[in-house]
């Protein structure tokens, strides 16, 4: 990542646009590289300036959203860009496939200007932004669409811990949480992470979210 976080902002209103603009610019460390008013623009801008993070609007013209987050995370010319999606409602059903397509985070629009400048921050270093209220929401969508969970056979190459570990972050708890609810360090939780990461090939933990969702292990302890 570089010493500025480099940011391109895709959505479909100008006057969105702008204010994310000048949130952006005005915080120390970040910078805009670029804006795009539909999806199609957004894949372009991120193959010609390789940003750091895209605000990727889910509902846009051309190109939604979901598309453009395909193009961008299945191009391996552009592995180190990371992809926030941004839109009006947490039961938005856009929010589940844009997940699947490779965003690393989901937040809402109207997010404080803080929360937003901390999720760009936390999804430039090669995280995932996931709130537990919204970690519900995938799992109830993900329930109502009766779906079976896909056989999962890369997770029988895990320990028991990291089972254990990979069901807390599906139920959306933090690191802390993680680690006071296991009876386990912070360095030990996050060796654990890195260890689910690079075993189930993910590229951050909104893709782990995904991968306990569809495997079936993240009923076990789906939060009330």
């Amino acid at each position: 990542m570089a010493e500025s976080v480099r940011v391109l902002i895709a959505d479909d209103q100008a006057l969105l646009r702008g204010s994310f603009r000048v949130l952006v610019d005005s915080t120390p460390g970040m910078e805009v590289v670029g804006e795009a008013g539909d999806g199609a623009t957004a894949v372009r801008l991120a193959r010609e300036l390789a940003p750091d993070v895209v605000l990727m609007d889910l509902r846009m013209p051309v190109l939604d959203g979901i598309a453009a987050t395909r193009e961008i995370c299945s191009d391996e010319t552009l592995t180190g860009v990371r992809v926030l999606a941004l839109t009006m409602f947490d039961m938005d059903e856009y929010v589940y496939p844009a997940l699947q397509a490779g965003a690393s985070g989901f937040m809402l629009k109207d997010a404080s200007p803080s929360d937003l400048v901390d999720g760009i921050r936390v999804i430039a270093t090669g995280e995932g932004v996931l709130a537990p209220t919204v970690t519900r929401r995938v799992i109830a969508n993900f329930s109502r669409r009766g779906e079976t969970p896909r056989p999962a056979p890369r997770l029988v190459g895990l320990t028991k811990r990291e089972h254990e570990v990979l069901v807390q972050i599906a139920n959306g708890l933090s690191n802390a949480e993680i680690s006071e609810r296991l009876v386990i360090s912070m360095p030990t939780v996050k060796t654990h992470i890195g260890s689910l990461l690079a075993k189930l090939h993910a590229r951050d933990r909104a893709q782990l979210v995904i991968i306990a969702y569809e495997s079936g292990l993240a009923e076990r302890g789906m939060p009330t």
